[in-house]
């Protein structure tokens, strides 16, 4: 079994789920739905957003278990993203309904031209780190071995790049 830490993240509302928070909690039904085990979600938090994107982000984390391979488990988020009227269209950072991204796998590396995990700008976003860290605080980043709590632990004592 694949374990996968899953960010996720709103800032528009939606006509049947309703405010941001509330997308995220359907998200993970939907994604339970899908077969998908749920081990953790992390508390809701609110986030400012990067770039040209307006309105604050709902942001959490959720640590699932499935027997899906990497690109198996991104189609699927992909599939519960278009469920949620995500549109992928060009810009970087704008507004959207809902953003799953796979932060870590239980597996370490993955890269390709779809996907590359450990995502490659999580350790600097506190809106993934922090949530992460509530569920998975000792699962370690591939790349840099520190802990999530750590991570978490680095980004609240330095000040928060400029935007």
């Amino acid at each position: 079994m694949n374990r996968y830490l899953i960010a996720l993240g709103s800032n528009q509302r939606h006509p049947r789920f309703g405010p941001p928070a509330a997308i995220l909690r359907a998200a993970l039904a939907a994604i339970a739905e899908r077969g998908i085990t749920l081990e953790a979600a992390s508390r809701i938090i609110r986030s400012r957003p990067l770039g040209p994107s307006l309105g604050e982000y709902a942001n959490g984390a959720a640590v699932v278990e499935s027997d899906l391979a990497p690109l198996d488990m991104l189609d699927l988020l992909q599939d519960v993203e278009a469920a949620f009227s995500r549109k992928r269209q060009g810009q970087r950072w704008r507004s959207r309904t809902l953003d799953l991204d796979i932060v870590l796998w239980s597996g370490g590396f993955w890269a390709d031209d779809r996907l590359i995990i450990p995502h490659r700008e999580f350790r600097a976003r506190g809106f993934v780190v922090h949530p992460g860290a509530q569920i998975a605080a000792d699962w370690r980043d591939p790349v840099t071995n520190l802990s999530l709590k750590h991570l978490s632990t680095r980004l609240t004592r330095r000040p928060a790049p400029p935007r």
